[in-house]
């Protein structure tokens, strides 16, 4: 008797949780890191390369709205960090005329965001990891293309309704292609789009599901090469422009409370902002800036992301003999 009345007060506290988490146009996150991406990102680095990065990630949360998109909450003071290390290889070898390449992501995050919820507290910790084992790109004259798979493997810490969490605790496929134009002959001036698509299942020893959701991510950008003192070679390059992204929810995510299961309203975000990239061809060193503004939240956070990358390339070519 005493387990069966424990289990009915169970039920009643999840069902009057998620609730008041559906009234508060509650939301999952995906895995998906708006801000990875954006000049030339339909664009794949070049063959036979080895790249070591060292990514800084930081979201500022400055509101958080509703469904109409109006301002639920003001000055949620949240802010996720993301970083660790990673690495990026293309190869010679062809799959139906693209480079296979193929990349790896092991991240520590603190303050990890889960949904809507703002008391998301937790300090820097191993997070779920970030694995892309295809990557196809082709390069023609005036547009070059990418086709990926990627997973996020639930590596980071995960407990159903705790409040320090460092992971999603879900597996997650994600399918993503774009495409880079140049607009003239000498690949300087160029846009992007890439779209990925996200699957998640369900979360650790839950039946709670994150929708689906489509990330498009990309700018319009201009490239100029700065030449050594004899105006014979390149010495460095910089990349700079404009960039944006857009992510939408596609499907509802799906709450169990009871006998019930809730589906809250679809989210999304817009956001626009600037990118400048450094390589110095010398070091084949690179850093790279990313920082958006976003714009037209509904059901989520809205803020301002900002992205740091630091990069060394190293050249897999076998030198040719004489």
């Amino acid at each position: 008797m005493k387990t069966i009345i424990n289990q009915n007060l169970k039920s009643i506290f999840l069902l009057f949780f998620f609730f008041v988490c559906f009234l508060g146009n509650a939301q999952l996150k995906g895995g998906h890191i708006l801000g990875a991406m954006g000049l030339q990102s339909g664009t794949q680095t070049p063959a036979n390369t080895l790249s070591v990065y060292v990514p800084g990630y930081l979201y500022d949360a400055c509101s958080l709205r509703d469904a109409n998109g109006d301002k639920s909450i003001a000055n949620p003071d949240i802010t996720m960090f993301l970083t660790g290390a990673g690495a990026n290889y293309v190869s010679d070898f062809k799959i139906l005329g693209a480079n296979y390449g193929a990349t790896i992501l092991v991240a520590f995050a603190s303050n990890t965001i889960q949904g809507n919820t703002i008391d998301s507290k937790n300090s820097l910790a191993f997070t779920d990891m970030y694995v892309q084992p295809l990557q196809l790109g082709w390069h023609n004259k005036r547009a070059d293309f990418v086709f990926s798979y990627q997973m996020y493997l639930p590596t980071g810490r995960f407990t159903a309704g705790a409040s320090d969490n460092a992971g999603l605790g879900m597996f997650i496929n994600e399918f993503s292609a774009g495409t880079t134009l140049f607009f003239n002959d000498k690949k300087t001036f160029h846009f992007s789009v890439l779209a990925s698509y996200e699957i998640n299942s369900k979360k650790k020893d839950t039946d709670i599901k994150t929708g689906d959701i489509l990330s498009v991510e990309g700018g319009l950008g201009k490239t100029f090469y700065m030449l050594n003192a004899e105006k014979t070679a390149p010495k460095s390059i910089l990349n700079a422009g404009l960039i944006y992204y857009f992510q939408y929810k596609v499907s509802n995510d799906k709450i169990p409370a009871g006998n019930f299961v809730l589906e809250p309203d679809k989210d999304q975000i817009g956001g626009l902002g600037a990118e400048v990239n450094y390589l110095h061809i010398g070091c084949m060193t690179s850093a790279g800036l990313r920082w958006v503004s976003e714009f037209g939240a509904e059901s989520r956070f809205q803020g301002s992301t900002f992205f740091l990358t630091l990069a060394h390339v190293f050249s897999l070519s076998k030198e040719k003999k004489g």
